[in-house]
């Protein structure tokens, strides 16, 4: 049985989606009776990320038959961690679950992780994949790069093959809504929180329908913004391929000396130009890696807000308005503070 619509919220489900007309009538009909099972008073929170679809519509459609049902939809495709983001800082929940509408992560484990952290007090529980054979070879070979490069660079608390489906307490989410408006990389962030964690494993799924909206262009981008977003370390290797680069050229300029002391410099081209390569590379990566974090400071001293909201359907039309401005007017005073 539903539980009342109107009590205190137990669980949030916050489903951050882009263009997923095809995959919601799938999602509906495993989140719903997933979440009924669980008896606790709970909403889903449906970010409709600019989709350029029938996503709005069919959001529209689900409430009439489900009360829990709460659509946010953002003005323009702001991207996922940015959707996630809207749907943290709306949710209400004292527990709040993320999960993709993809169902690649099994809405049943929900109760589970709710379970774990109710019973072991835990402020984060961590959806583990632990089986990936239903994605690509090349999927499985980049995420396991990407999760050792990151554990390397971050720490040994990141969880490997965690993704953003996971479960956070209300303690933790305020801990995030309190962070810096920027846009985040939660499967890094909350584990750099250090809240009390546990994890529950599962198998993933293939996508029930529709298209992945994490091309490769878009996973090269979230490690740029998980590398320098969260280390230093690739200016301390920019700065060690200097160094490297100055040695060589110490070999190289006693190497065309000694050339031309025996009237052999004819030959000595091939190494000049190949070190004039070499040099221009390294001249190249740095300044590349100077520019990412250079950009990300640019970027944080604009104070944008991560995104803005066009519709919400827990107010009022007229309602969403004074949300938008409120956002500004924290933009302007931290312009003015300086």
């Amino acid at each position: 049985m539903s539980p009342a619509v109107g009590s205190a919220v137990t669980l949030s489900v916050v489903v951050p989606m882009y263009n997923e007309e095809d995959a919601l009538p799938a999602l509906a009909a495993r989140l719903r009776p997933a979440l009924d099972a669980i008896g606790v008073p709970y909403e889903v929170v449906a970010v409709d990320d600019g989709s350029a679809d029938k996503t709005a519509a069919l959001l529209t459609d689900l409430r009439a038959d489900w009360p829990q049902l709460r659509t946010v939809g953002l003005r323009r495709n702001y991207g996922h961690q940015a959707a996630l983001t809207a749907g943290l800082h709306r949710a209400t929940g004292a527990y709040v679950a993320s999960i993709d509408a993809d169902l690649q992560d099994p809405p049943e484990k929900i109760a589970e992780m709710l379970e774990l952290a109710r019973r072991e007090r835990l402020d984060v529980v961590y959806g583990i994949r632990e089986d990936r054979s239903t994605d690509t070879g090349f999927k499985r070979r980049t995420a396991g790069a990407y999760y050792w490069l990151m554990r390397k660079l971050t720490g040994p608390q990141l969880p490997a093959q965690a993704g953003d489906f996971r479960l956070l307490s209300r303690v933790a989410v305020e801990a995030v809504k309190a962070l810096p408006d920027q846009q985040q990389v939660y499967r890094l962030l909350v584990p750099w929180l250090g809240f009390p964690s546990g994890q529950v494993r599962y198998a993933r799924e293939e996508r029930v329908a529709g298209r992945t909206k994490y091309p490769v262009t878009k996973m090269v981008r979230l490690a740029l913004d998980s590398i320098t977003g969260f280390s230093a370390a690739p200016l301390r290797i920019a700065t060690w391929l200097g160094l490297i680069s100055f040695v060589v050229c110490l070999g190289l300029l006693a190497f065309s000396v000694t050339a031309y002391l025996f009237g052999r410099t004819v030959p000595g081209w091939t190494s000049l130009f190949v070190g004039m390569l070499f040099i221009g590379a390294v001249q190249l990566i740095c300044a590349g890696l100077l520019g990412e974090y250079i950009g990300r400071i640019y970027t944080a001293v604009q104070h944008r807000p991560t995104y803005y909201i066009g519709t919400d359907s827990a107010q009022p039309t007229d309602s969403a308005q004074p949300t938008e401005s409120a956002q500004a007017r924290v933009t302007e005073q931290r312009i003015a503070r300086g």
